[in-house]
């Protein structure tokens, strides 16, 4: 019903910036938070960033300073700004949309951060 695709994903050096796309579409309710999320093998997906309908973020803190979230929801896209990027931040992002009761990922893309 709901599809999520990625783009922007690739290799940045350390102290670099990146900016992630999830365009969302079919049966979309406007009343809804989207995020990223990240994993790095090995280990738990944890959250990046929130942001609600209605405009609320929220970030981990390790981002804090350093990521935006956005999004246009005439568009139902998403956007993920990553600067001052650092070797921890590698990992596969991923899109999530929630809205009850439904909860929807994309396929994720892979951010690597490198010298």
């Amino acid at each position: 019903q709901v599809q999520l695709v990625e783009s922007g994903g690739g290799l940045v050096q350390p102290g670099g910036s990146l900016r992630l796309s999830c365009a969302a579409s079919g049966s979309i309710l406007s009343i809804n938070t989207m995020g990223w999320y990240r994993q790095a093998p090995g280990s738990q997906r944890e959250l990046v960033a929130t942001l609600t309908s209605g405009g609320i973020p929220n970030y981990a803190d390790s981002v804090k300073g350093r990521f935006t979230i956005s999004r246009d929801n005439a568009k139902n896209t998403l956007y993920l700004q990553m600067g001052s990027l650092k070797p921890e931040d590698t990992a596969v992002y991923y899109c999530n949309l929630r809205s009850f009761p439904f909860n929807y990922w994309g396929q994720g893309t892979q951010v690597t951060v490198s010298s």
